[in-house]
C-alpha cells in the first residue's frame, strides 16, 4: 500500500496501538532546554527513577541566556532555570551543550549542526518549534512538560496520528525573496490554523532547490500555521549537510535507508495546497499573529473583526498604510528561524560598507556558537559592527522576552523571528516578521524597503 513520507516514519516507530487511536511511539532523540525540563526531572526524583535512555537525551541552554555577558545572569528565575538544568544533566547523566561551550546554541540549531538530527528519526523537545527538524525527513514535534517526563522515563510517547497535507511549491524565487517569505505568505493566505490536525509535507521544485537552512526556516514555522509537524523529503542536499558532523558517524550505514524516505507516487494526502512563488513579493507582518501580513507593495487590510481592531490598536497602525510607513526603532537578526550562517551572510551583503540609520538599534545574534565562529572566520562580525550593529553571543535573545534582550514598549521591531504576538519581544513591543535581508535593509534605511531592489 502506498505511503506518504510521514506515514513511513510514523509506522516504523509504532510500538502498540491501533491507527485512529493513540499509539505508543518510540522516540529516537530527546532534546531539552532549561525552561520546560525542571518539573519533568523533579517528577522522577520521588520515585528514584532514572532516564530510560540518557544517551538519547541532549540538553542546551538557550531561552534565558544573556547575549552580552553570558555568565552574568541577573534575573533570579533565569539563573535558577539555568543552574537547575546544569545540575539535572549532571545528576541524570545527560550530555549538556553548556554555557560557553563550542556547541552551545538554540536547541533547534544545535541538533542539526551536531548531526544529531537525521532522516527517519522521531525527535521531540519541550518547545513548539521542534518542527524545524522535520526539514531532514524526521518526525519532529514539540511536547509539554508532562510529556517530557514520560519520554525521560520510558523513551516513548502516546500520540494520535495526524492527517496528511501536501504543500506543493513551484516557481523560481525572485532575488530578494526567500524561504521566510514562502512560509509567511502561506500563513497569510490560509491562516494560523490551516494545518491543525495535519502533518505538512512541503514538496515541489522550489522546496527541492532550497538549502537545508531554507528548509529549516519553513518547517520551523509550520507550527505558526497550526500544524504540529512539518516534513521534507531528504535528498542529496540533506545528505551533504549531515555528512561529517560529529554525531553522524552512522552516515555510511544509514544513507541507504534514508534514500527510501519519500512519499510513494500514489500515496494518499487528505488535503493538497499548491503555491506558485514566481511572483511572490517580500512579506511583512503588520499585526499580532503571523497570519496578519501583506506583500511589500500591498496596503494593510480593512478591519474585518474585533481581532483586527485589537491588533491595529496594539500596533499603532491603520488600514491602508503600507510597510514603508511603519516607524521602526529596532532590528533583530536572530532566532531559531533565521540565525544560521546563510542568513547572516545574506544580511551582511546588504549592510557591507553602509551605516545603520541613526534612529535604529540593530542587533545580530548568531543562533549558535558554531555559527558565530564560522561567521567571524568570514569577517561578518566586522561587517556588522562597522555598520553599527551590535554583535552578540548566541541564544534565543530578542525572539522572546525571557532574557535581557527586549524591545522597548511601543517600539516597532523588524524581526527575523517566528512570532509577533502581543508582548512576545517585551511588554508592549511591536513586532514585524520579515526575512533577514528585509531586516538588514530596514536597519540601513530606517524603514522597510523593497529588498528586491537592493539585492542584485
Amino acid at each position: 500500500m502506498a505511503q506518504t513520507l510521514f506515514d513511513k516514519v510514523w509506522n516504523k516507530h509504532v510500538l502498540t496501538g491501533k491507527e485512529g487511536e493513540p499509539q505508543l511511539l518510540y522516540i529516537d532523540l530527546h532534546l531539552i532546554h532549561e525552561v520546560t525540563s525542571p518539573q519533568a526531572f523533579e517528577g522522577l526524583r520521588p520515585q528514584k527513577r532514572q532516564l530510560r535512555r540518557p544517551d538519547l537525551t541532549f540538553a542546551t541552554l538557550d531561552h534565558n541566556v544573556p547575549t552580552i555577558d553570558i555568565f552574568n545572569i541577573r534575573d533570579e528565575i533565569a539563573n535558577k532555570q539555568i543552574t537547575t538544568l546544569q545540575k539535572n544533566a549532571k545528576d541524570f547523566g545527560v550530555h549538556i551543550f553548556d554555557m560557553g561551550s563550542d556547541e552551545q546554541g538554540i536547541v533547534h540549531m544545535v541538533g542539526p549542526e551536531t548531526g544529531l538530527t537525521q532522516p527517519g528519526k522521531t525527535i521531540v523537545c519541550g518547545d513548539s518549534h521542534t518542527a524545524t527538524h522535520g526539514a531532514f525527513g524526521a518526525i519532529a514535534f514539540g511536547i509539554g512538560t508532562s510529556e517530557v517526563e514520560h519520554v525521560f522515563a520510558t523513551q516513548t510517547l502516546w500520540q494520535t496520528k495526524p492527517k496528511n497535507l501536501k504543500i506543493e511549491v513551484s516557481g523560481k524565487l525572485q532575488p530578494g525573496v526567500y524561504a521566510k517569505d514562502i512560509i509567511l505568505h502561506l500563513i497569510n493566505q490560509y491562516g494560523v490554523d490551516f494545518g491543525t490536525g495535519y502533518a505538512l509535507e512541503f514538496t515541489g521544485e522550489t522546496i527541492q532547490s532550497l538549502s537545508m537552512e531554507g528548509r529549516m526556516t519553513i518547517c520551523n514555522m509550520a507550527i505558526e500555521g497550526g500544524a504540529k509537524y512539518g516534513i521534507i523529503q531528504p535528498d542529496e542536499t540533506t545528505f551533504e549537510y549531515i555528512k561529517g558532523r560529529p554525531y553522524a558517524q552512522n552516515f555510511n550505514q544509514s544513507i541507504g535507508e534514508w534514500q527510501k524516505l519519500y512519499s510513494d507516487e500514489n500515496a494518499h494526502f487528505d488535503k493538497v495546497i499548491t503555491l506558485d512563488v514566481t511572483n511572490l513579493e517580500p512579506q511583512v507582518t503588520w499585526g499580532t499573529n503571523p497570519e496578519m501580513g501583506v506583500n511589500f507593495s500591498s496596503p494593510f487590510p480593512e478591519i474585518q473583526n474585533i481581532n483586527d481592531e485589537r491588533a491595529y490598536n496594539y500596533m499603532g497602525l491603520k488600514p491602508g498604510q503600507k510597510p514603508e510607513d511603519i516607524d521602526l526603532g529596532y532590528v533583530f537578526l536572530g532566532s531559531c528561524t533565521n540565525a544560521r550562517l546563510s542568513d547572516l551572510i545574506e544580511a551582511s551583503h546588504i549592510v557591507k560598507g553602509k551605516k545603520v540609520h541613526p534612529k535604529i538599534t540593530a542587533i545580530v545574534v548568531p543562533g549558535s556558537r558554531t555559527v558565530k565562529k564560522e561567521a567571524e572566520s568570514l569577517g561578518l562580525d566586522k561587517v556588522f559592527k562597522e555598520a553599527g550593529f551590535e554583535w552578540r553571543e548566541p541564544g534565543c535573545s530578542m525572539c522572546l522576552g525571557m532574557n535581557p534582550d527586549q524591545v522597548p514598549e511601543g517600539v516597532h521591531c523588524a524581526s527575523t523571528s517566528n512570532r509577533n504576538f502581543e508582548g512576545r519581544q517585551g511588554k508592549g513591543a511591536r513586532t514585524h516578521l520579515v526575512s533577514p535581508a528585509m531586516a538588514a535593509a530596514a536597519a540601513i534605511n530606517g524603514k522597510f524597503v523593497d529588498v528586491r531592489k537592493v539585492v542584485v
